[in-house]
């Protein structure tokens, strides 16, 4: 991961961010990150308010 990111490239995989991209996340995406997390915790709750549906995979509600 740190390599692919030291090239410019991504940490995530072909089917987005699994559990073991989740901690580069902030090095990957910088000041952004808490902007675009936010975005994501509430679509993710709009969608899934009850958290069934991989919880913890993102991030922690």
């Amino acid at each position: 991961m740190e390599l692919a990111l030291a090239m410019e490239g991504t940490a995530t995989g072909e089917h987005g961010v699994g559990l073991g991209e989740k901690d580069y996340m902030a090095a990957e995406h910088g000041p952004a990150l808490e902007l675009e997390l936010e975005l994501m915790r509430r679509l993710n709750l709009a969608v899934d308010p009850r958290g069934i549906m991989n919880p913890g995979k993102i991030f922690d509600l």
